[in-house]
């Protein structure tokens, strides 16, 4: 049996540049476009389709795709002006220039506004990334040409796009009143880790630009709920399985401290040498854990799951257990952290032992 060819989409900046082009189209051209060609930052070519609402008023619906993607199917719309609008959110906004004028860029309702330091785009402005800025004064050059016109003003928003961005981090990380117009590449590709990395590479730097000493990665609900009871939420940055990759994101910033907190069975892992947690690649290695434990003197039964193992074991033993694992995971992590981090410590959550003690 075949598996089902998984789908892949475009990003917010593409469909976002696609409106541009409609409702440019129309107020230069006077036509009505249903879809829109957009050249694409992978040299790839989309053809974006768009829908007529009302004069110098189009939408878009972002394509469905096989990601991770809390924005795929959300609703898309701009608005053209040729006066300044009025009645939005303060803000700056952004400007492309073209032939001598300006077309300003808004963030309307359901797109966020940039409120901290850290992120690619100041503060004050939409939340609309360099690289769809970027796609869009390319467009608005090739329809409008060598036309002179007066400066223009466009609004881009997002239906419900406030209550979308409760399932994302914007809010942490300073984006405020909707979702961010986002895209390096301007295609999703489906089931894909680089959004979610992108997503904890954006927390760092916001976090580094509020000049931190100390970050702390969490994998998993229990660790990040266990965090939020010792530290300054704005700290913490749950990274998934992303062990490796995470720590790379530090370097050449200013932390002096990363802590990792997460349950026996993903620092285990992380003891062994995986740089990603997910099952798929790999378990845990008992074969290694049984030489842990007999390098300890304690006698034990040929458990399969770490769970049972502890279940079997005495509280000092698996006190003993878990000061050892500690160890091996921070040494572990020291051997992938970035020179510019001086220190590393590993806190193993487990409901056979007392809360363990951050040494902050």
């Amino acid at each position: 049996m075949s598996s089902q060819k998984l789908k892949s989409g475009y990003t917010t900046g593409s469909h976002a540049t696609a409106l541009v082009g409609a409702v440019l189209y129309q107020y230069f051209y006077k036509e009505i476009k249903e879809s829109i060609r957009v050249n694409l930052p992978n040299g790839e070519v989309a053809d974006i389709l768009v829908l007529y609402k009302n004069n110098l008023i189009f939408s878009t619906i972002k394509v469905d795709n096989d990601d991770l993607d809390v924005t795929k199917g959300a609703e898309l719309s701009i608005s053209l002006y040729e006066e300044v609008p009025k009645g939005l959110k303060p803000q700056t906004p952004s400007i492309l220039e073209i032939n001598s004028s300006k077309i300003y860029i808004y963030g309307g309702d359901g797109v966020g506004v940039v409120t901290k330091r850290g992120l690619k785009i100041a503060p004050n402005y939409p939340a609309i990334n360099p690289t769809p800025l970027s796609m869009m004064r390319e467009i608005a050059e090739d329809i409008i040409v060598d036309r002179e016109f007066r400066d223009l003003h466009i609004i881009l928003s997002i239906i419900n796009g406030e209550e979308i961005a409760k399932d994302t981090a914007n809010l942490k990380v300073g984006v405020v009143g909707g979702l961010s117009i986002l895209g390096t590449k301007g295609v999703v590709k489906p089931v894909s880790s680089l959004a979610y990395i992108d997503s904890i590479e954006v927390e760092i730097s916001v976090l580094d630009a509020l000049d931190e000493d100390i970050v702390i990665f969490t994998l998993g609900n229990s660790a990040f709920d266990y965090a939020k009871k010792y530290y300054n939420q704005q700290n913490i940055i749950e990274v998934g399985n992303f062990v490796y990759e995470s720590l790379q994101l530090l370097k050449d910033r200013k932390f002096q401290k990363v802590i990792f907190i997460t349950g026996v069975a993903k620092m285990t892992k992380v003891a062994q040498g995986c740089k990603n947690t997910h099952n798929r690649f790999g378990g845990i290695d008992f074969d290694e854990v049984n030489i842990w434990l007999e390098s300890l003197n304690i006698s034990h039964q040929q458990e399969i799951t770490l769970k049972a193992l502890l279940e079997n074991l005495t509280q000092e033993e698996r006190d003993r257990f878990l000061s050892l694992l500690k160890d091996k995971s921070t040494k572990q992590l020291y051997r992938w952290l970035p020179q510019n981090i001086k220190s590393v410590d590993g806190v193993t959550l487990t409901s056979h032992s007392s809360p363990p003690l951050l040494d902050i």
